[in-house]
């Protein structure tokens, strides 16, 4: 039979309908779908395989089936071209940072070079002065040496008055001994006679004042003792002033003992509640701290006075005193 004969068992051309029922209609057009799916490109395997599988599905049917053609391949999205998928545009972002990558710009280095250098000018003078006043600190404080002794007078300038340490690096003998001053006063009633007091101890009298106190005063803690570290600094053993702060001690001693017996009760009850004092008189009382149970240590308990001589009140500051 002829190939191109139109009888039942002609071969049909791709794009008309076989007869349901016909076995060499199935394989032909098994083959043509065959062909049909080789011919797709690989993104669009799952289109052409669900297509397949309605063509099967259309072939056993008895309506006509559609016969599937090649899919067209997507197109690579070359950068700067439009985008595949519409979509809103993106936000502008921040500008880009100059510099190597990695590194965050901050503090100084954002400033301009002339802010630049008058910060680092302020730090490096900031400093050289701390640098300068730790070590007068040091030099103040630590033992008597060389550089003290050729430049004391400079260290002295810097430390007094506002950065004195009252403490000595390495001191070989710390202070154990107990100090009070006492003073007494002759006061002169309102009958002209003229009366001595006894003596009040202002130590015991601030002592008394700090204790269970937790926020004790300047005043009751220092004024008392540094004037008396003060008065003996500024003189000899015999009382007499050495240099020219030796009378400057003796008039600050002397206010504080006339200010205290203003505020002494007991001086009002003497004078019986009047009276102007004439003269004042201190003394030290120094006694050994005793060493605890466990020592072997032995020293004298027995305490030694320093009687200082009896200083006149001027009448401006006995005007201030007891009357």
């Amino acid at each position: 039979m002829d190939a191109y004969d139109e009888g039942s068992t002609a071969r049909t051309g791709p794009g008309v309908p076989a007869e349901p029922g016909s076995s060499g209609e199935s394989e032909a057009s098994t083959e043509s779908e065959t062909s049909a799916e080789s011919e797709v490109s690989p993104t669009s395997e799952v289109s052409t395989k669900s297509g397949v599988s309605a063509a099967s599905a259309g072939s056993a049917s008895s309506g006509p089936r559609p016969t599937l053609g090649p899919l067209p391949a997507p197109r690579a999205h070359v950068e700067g071209g439009p985008s595949p998928l519409p979509g809103p545009s993106p936000l502008p972002g921040p500008p880009p940072v100059s510099g190597p990558p990695g590194e965050a710009r901050g503090g100084v280095a954002v400033l301009a070079l002339p802010y630049r250098i008058v910060v680092a000018l302020a730090l490096a003078v900031v400093a050289v002065g701390v640098c300068v006043h730790l070590g007068m600190t040091f030099l103040h404080v630590a033992p008597a040496n060389t550089v003290t002794r050729e430049h004391g007078e400079a260290v002295d300038e810097w430390i007094y008055p506002e950065f004195e340490q009252n403490w000595k690096l390495f001191a070989p003998n710390p202070l154990q001994q107990n100090i009070s001053v006492q003073v007494r006063a002759s006061v002169r009633g309102t009958d002209g006679m003229t009366v001595t007091t006894g003596w009040y101890d202002l130590s015991a009298e601030d002592g008394r004042a700090i204790d269970g106190n937790p926020l004790p005063s300047h005043t009751q803690q220092n004024e008392l003792r540094r004037a008396w570290d003060f008065y003996v600094a500024t003189h000899d053993a015999r009382n007499r002033p050495v240099g020219l702060r030796g009378a400057l001690s003796e008039a600050y001693l002397r206010r504080i003992a006339v200010l205290r017996l203003d505020r002494n009760d007991a001086v009002r009850a003497t004078t019986g509640g009047g009276g102007v004092v004439e003269r004042v008189q201190m003394r030290s009382r120094t006694s050994n701290v005793p060493p605890p149970e466990w020592s072997r240590e032995k020293v004298a308990t027995t305490p030694s006075y320093r009687e200082l001589p009896w200083w006149d009140v001027p009448r401006d500051e006995a005007v201030g005193g007891v009357r």
